[in-house]
């Protein structure tokens, strides 16, 4: 298997950083940008869709750019490279994803159109509280009501709820699991934003008799829920690999430059070992979510590639985390020093 980047992959994946690089120079500019709501900078996420980021995967008649969940990786690496806080993963890959896979013409072409150009943000609103990781829906059901439909029920906690224009709900119908589109303003929804542990929003999203729009034909949709969190699942390894890749960077650049009983870090060989084992579970993980990428693009098992990547990339990121802490010292825990959020 070829894992190098053609041209054209090389040209995105320097477009992106360098976008991004502009945006969150700094550990410090993350930060400030996330006090406030809705936890990300809207001007970067206009810039990402005028770049033709935020259609990326969607086919051209839907008004996207048709590529693969390889240009995806590529995006996603850099965002997790400096830990941006845009709802890339949750907005294009779920639930723009889960449109591409169900909707009809035209609610591709009106919600996959809106994603594209940076007008509509819209999340997959499926998990319920108490709830395990599982494609169906139990908490929330639907009701048809005339020539529509009714949600009841609660979903949380759903990443950027607050902020959608519009939400893809799973919900409970005749024994199975469907799909419904609830737009932002609908009666009946209540959404109660709040800050998640990374400085990123939730929110806790209320159904009450609240109108919606059955996505697609209807009928059962776990398949293809299953799939779309097996291709998120594995959009956010590739984050995890830029972030793992600049905590890695950073603490060997520490290394180099902090000194200890008058000669730096790195001339300690245990400490150097330890640097060399961190970068043994990057490239390992690298090539496990490069690889489960490669199954989506072939239309292979997805939910089998993506928890064999999910698995290894967990295991690095435990690592290098924990390593790039202990290597720092007493600096690495601190707030205003950048490698403890990573």
């Amino acid at each position: 298997m070829n894992f190098d980047y053609d041209s054209e992959q090389n040209d995105l994946r320097e477009a992106v950083r360098g976008l991004l690089a502009r945006a969150y120079s700094d550990s410090e500019q993350r930060r400030s940008v996330v006090k406030t709501d809705p936890g990300f900078d809207e001007k970067t996420w206009a810039r990402l869709a005028e770049m033709g980021l935020l259609g990326l995967p969607f086919a051209e008649e839907d008004g996207g750019m048709g590529a693969g969940p390889v240009e995806v990786a590529i995006v996603a690496e850099e965002i997790g490279r400096v830990l941006a806080p845009e709802p890339f993963i949750e907005t294009v890959v779920l639930a723009g994803g889960l449109v591409a896979a169900v909707g009809s013409d035209e609610q591709r072409g009106e919600i996959l159109g809106g994603i594209s150009e940076g007008q509509t943000i819209a999340v997959f609103a499926h998990a319920e509280p108490g709830s395990r990781w599982t494609p169906t829906a139990e908490g929330v059901t639907a009701t048809q009501a005339g020539d529509g439909w009714t949600l009841t029920g609660v979903k949380e906690p759903v990443p950027s709820g607050a902020r959608a224009d519009v939400l893809v709900v799973s919900a409970a119908v005749d024994g199975a699991t469907g799909l419904f589109l609830v737009q932002g303003v609908a009666s009946g929804l209540t959404r109660t934003g709040y800050r998640t542990h990374d400085g990123t929003r939730a929110a806790h999203v209320r159904f009450d008799g609240t109108p919606a729009q059955q996505l697609g034909a209807g009928g059962d949709a776990t398949a293809a829920i299953e799939r779309a969190l097996a291709e998120a699942r594995i959009a956010y390894g590739h984050e995890a690999i830029g972030a793992m890749d600049t905590a890695l960077r950073t603490t060997a650049e520490y290394l180099k430059t902090r000194k200890q009983f008058g000669v730096t870090l790195n001339k300690f060989q245990a400490l150097t070992f330890r640097a060399a084992d961190m970068y043994v579970s990057l490239e390992l993980a690298r090539s496990l979510a490069l690889w489960a990428s490669m199954v989506q693009e072939a239309g292979g098992d997805v939910v089998q590639a993506a928890d064999r990547a999910r698995l290894t990339v967990s295991r690095a990121g435990r690592h290098i985390g924990k390593e790039a802490i202990q290597l720092h010292g007493g600096i690495g825990v601190t707030a205003e020093y950048s490698v403890g959020h990573y």
